[in-house]
């Protein structure tokens, strides 16, 4: 997948059809099934933030899908809010696509809205072994956060999301923290591994794991 940043408020990808099959997505149902096209543009913003092309998702999207000869061409643009005014600079392209999904992210219904809203820290932490996943729900004893164990392609990953009116922002720092010098932070989509990984255990995985294996 290429990455361009065209600007302070636009990001561009270029993602053949090949590496969207590779993500194990069906060309087709990206088009046709909004969740697993969703999935598919919350991975690829997701390698973005992890490039030096990051684009802060702090206001309203204008997303622009174009169906090339070899894959698709997706301009993100972030528009400016004033005084409950949105501003927009979407760049002008003349290149010609046999297909144009243009999803209005500033209007329509709610249901009609992708929601790029992040009301949680969310992480996938990936394990070398599943020691370490003994090893952490051994030492890491706070209980109340959401967490769920999977196995896919011969990793356990753990899926957690920290609930913000629990903790601040410092407190889930520290805690991630904690639980990083037993894993670490993985870009692999939860909706990627729900579809083709084996849930271990569906929640409270540590405390499960804990009362399960002996230290």
């Amino acid at each position: 997948m290429d990455i361009e940043r065209v600007n302070d408020t636009t990001i561009k990808f270029f993602i053949t059809y090949t590496d969207i099959e590779d993500r194990g997505f069906d060309r087709d149902e990206i088009w046709y099934n909004r969740e697993r096209g969703e999935e598919l543009f919350f991975e690829m913003m997701n390698e973005a933030n992890d490039s030096d092309d990051a684009l802060e998702l702090d206001g309203p999207l204008w997303i622009q899908v174009h169906a090339l000869d070899k894959g698709l061409e997706i301009v993100v643009t972030r528009g400016q809010v004033s005084d409950g005014s949105v501003k927009l600079e979407i760049p002008v392209t003349d290149k010609e696509s046999d297909e144009s999904n243009l999803v209005d992210l500033m209007s329509g219904s709610e249901d009609d809205e992708l929601d790029l809203s992040n009301d949680h820290l969310e992480i996938v932490i990936g394990f070398k072994d599943f020691e370490d996943v003994i090893s952490l729900s051994h030492n890491f004893f706070i209980n109340d956060l959401y967490n769920e164990l999977y196995h896919f392609e011969g990793t356990y990953y753990l899926h957690v999301i920290f609930n913000d009116d629990s903790y601040n922002e410092d407190e889930q720092d520290d805690m991630l923290s904690q639980m990083l010098e037993y894993g670490y932070e993985s870009d692999i989509s939860i909706y990627r591994m729900k579809e083709y990984g084996k849930e271990i255990v569906r929640e409270n995985a540590l405390p499960v794991i804990r009362s399960s294996f002996s230290k």
